[in-house]
């Protein structure tokens, strides 16, 4: 049997009888959007697909380092760190070529902190969708940097003087794609073996920056595919002696790296619920007040788009991401960008998010918001045409300039509360702010040569 064709429990014990596996490889997405997992028997994958299984809840009570949250309530000492349940997802077992033989099926926490589970959270977003009769599309595409170096060389250097795959600003170029076809080429295949197609894959503006984008889907598995992107090119990258990265700025002198994502709603005749040829850009009704509710809501849920300290370097003017929350057709300087086309390609891309967003998080807020706007019947500004980085906007279209700051907007957010519950919410921004909190105690390069001498 094909990984790609497994859609029950019953499939994928044929399967893993077909392959006589003895171990298999099982993996769930944490509120950063990086993949904790591990092998587990046959045996025990097998009963698990029955009654689930066992996963440490500290996969939630720590941030990317490993260290602890000291200021969560459904997390931490208080409560032991007892197991999570996981239950597994049939459809969404994969082909590992990277490993003979091996298949990868994600899970998703359920019970007791089912509320924090990422994937959870845009399943429910998704079901609202169905239930306000609409099926929620998405595509989402990744700028990234590739190094021609191993981390651990890069690492030596506290990732200075980094080395890229390629040189220059070298936006689009064959040159770059036709020498580096190791690199270009296995990520391709590893994409298609692994049912993530990429729709297009291109040299980017900047060394070594590369863009994909990834073919459109259906909210939960195109998220599935974004999520899987982002682990599995960094596995190849390693393995290749290279190293990608998917923070939101790498360098102060080079372009940040979006992770955009393309949404569209289908109605439920499968017709383009966005498209109206009636209308000025075939923007519809519906369309419209999907980006009254982004644009309304987005500030508020900015810390699920822009996670970390690092993703506000990126929103700088000039630099291809967005400073506030406006909108324009078809214009790159706005944080929502409407793009006419035919009733198939009529969407909104939503140009806030960095690459190093929970690409659960960033489509279920984006989703969200523009599901609110359209039940709430939000009206958008007049669009933005011309440069957008040159507007003075109202108070409430800033954006937050700071995690702390974006942090504390989801806190108070009375639409991410209906929208995403009270403990995701209370235990999220507590997450943000711990962040903050542990930048706020390191002392930077840029401090020590600017003060260590004359202040």
């Amino acid at each position: 049997m094909n990984p790609l064709d497994v859609k029950t429990a019953a499939d994928l014990r044929t399967l893993v009888q077909e392959r006589n596996l003895r171990q298999i490889k099982v993996g769930l997405y944490d509120l950063d959007g990086v993949m904790a997992g591990k092998y587990i028997s046959r045996d025990k994958f097998l009963s698990a697909l029955d009654g689930g299984f066992g996963f440490c809840d500290v996969v939630f009570g720590w941030d990317v380092n490993d260290r602890l949250y000291d200021n969560t309530t459904l997390t931490g000492w208080q409560k032991g760190y007892a197991d999570a349940q996981v239950r597994l997802i049939p459809e969404t077992c994969r082909e590992l070529p990277l490993e003979d033989n091996m298949i990868l099926v994600q899970g998703e926490v359920t019970g007791r902190l089912e509320a924090l589970c990422p994937r959870g959270l845009l399943r429910r977003v998704a079901d609202r969708a169905r239930k306000m009769g609409f099926e929620a599309m998405a595509g989402i595409e990744y700028e990234f940097l590739v190094a021609d170096e191993s981390n651990e060389s890069l690492l030596g250097r506290s990732y200075r003087d980094i080395k890229p795959l390629g040189r220059g600003a070298c936006g689009y170029s064959v040159l770059r794609n036709s020498v580096n076809t190791e690199f270009y080429r296995g990520l391709i295949e590893l994409c298609e073996r692994m049912n993530m197609p990429l729709e297009g894959f291109h040299e980017e503006t900047g060394p070594g920056q590369l863009e994909a984008a990834l073919t459109v889907d259906q909210a939960l598995p195109a998220a599935d595919n974004a999520a899987l992107f982002k682990t599995f090119s960094k596995v190849l990258a390693q393995k290749q002696g290279r190293t990608a990265c998917f923070m939101a700025k790498w360098h102060q002198d080079y372009s940040g790296q979006g992770g955009h994502i393309h949404i569209s709603l289908k109605n439920g005749d499968g017709s383009s619920a966005f498209y109206d040829a009636s209308q000025p850009h075939n923007i519809s009704r519906t369309m419209r007040h999907f980006i009254g509710g982004l644009q309304l809501l987005m500030p508020q849920f900015m810390s699920l788009a822009a996670p970390t300290i690092n993703s506000f370097r990126r929103l700088v003017p000039g630099y291809w991401a967005p400073t506030t929350a406006t909108w324009g057709v078809d214009n790159r300087t706005v944080a929502i960008r409407a793009i006419p086309g035919s009733a198939k390609s009529q969407r909104v891309e939503y140009r806030l998010p960095g690459a190093d967003s929970n690409p659960y998080l960033a489509l279920a807020s984006g989703l969200a918001a523009g599901l609110y706007g359209i039940a709430n019947e939000i009206e958008p500004d007049a669009p933005i045409s011309g440069n957008g980085y040159l507007l003075d906007v109202s108070p409430e279209r800033q954006l937050p300039r700071s995690l702390w700051e974006a942090a504390q907007a989801l806190k108070h957010s009375a639409a991410a509360r209906d929208w995403f519950g009270d403990d995701f919410v209370d235990h999220f921004a507590a997450t943000r702010e711990w962040e903050e909190r542990e930048f706020q105690r390191h002392v930077t390069d840029w401090e020590l040569n600017r003060y260590f001498e004359i202040i």
